[in-house]
């Protein structure tokens, strides 16, 4: 596997992402806090270099990025007063289901600002909502369908890295050469391709 380009590690729970003191870890890496409370999910954050808040309030103070992976609710119409000026709130999972931007209508003004960002401002506190609060990982003519089993066939492959126990500890990818496998054997099936 070859490491990535972008920080964040797939999970079900929402990262907020602030800059750790001192240097990070790799120039495009950078550690960042993972509320929540469940403790065997704050102890493992812990023991991968991350801090942990144990409120939603004391992870948002101060987050530069906020990505949410819940499919609860991640943010309601409180939660966003609690964001520091200029944040940005990314969701990985429906706008209806992780953001209640619905509630923010009467309270902040909503001003396009660049392809698929929104700043959210009123007097004294703005913040800004990439893809409408949609999945930013859909952005780009994103398929589903069959598609999709290309990511979860990556997946697999992964976790039998992982679980080979061939990696350090850090963020990696699958290497190139397994992808080509991978859809040279998607195409095989589904496109009947040799």
């Amino acid at each position: 596997m070859t490491r990535p380009r972008q920080a964040g590690r797939p999970t079900r729970r929402r990262w907020l992402l602030r800059p750790r003191p001192g240097p990070p870890d790799h120039p495009f890496l950078r550690r960042g806090t993972h509320p929540g409370i469940d403790p065997v999910r704050r102890v493992q954050a812990l023991s991968q270099g991350y801090r942990t808040a144990s409120t939603l309030a004391e992870g948002l103070a101060g987050a530069g990025i906020v990505v949410c992976a819940t499919g609860n609710l991640a943010l309601r119409e409180d939660d966003f007063s609690r964001l520091a000026n200029g944040a940005y709130i990314a969701s990985v999972t429906s706008s209806d289901d992780e953001l209640e931007l619905s509630a923010l209508g009467g309270l902040y003004a909503r001003t396009p600002v660049g392809d698929h960002i929104t700043r959210y401002a009123r007097t004294g506190h703005y913040f800004y909502i990439l893809a409408d609060g949609n999945a930013v990982n859909f952005l780009h003519g994103a398929s589903v369908g069959a598609f999709i089993l290309l990511v979860q066939a990556e997946i697999l492959c992964a976790l039998a890295q992982i679980c080979a126990g061939a990696l350090d500890p850090g963020m990696w990818e699958v290497s190139s050469e397994v992808r080509q496998r991978i859809a040279r054997i998607w195409l095989r099936y589904f496109c009947e391709v040799a």
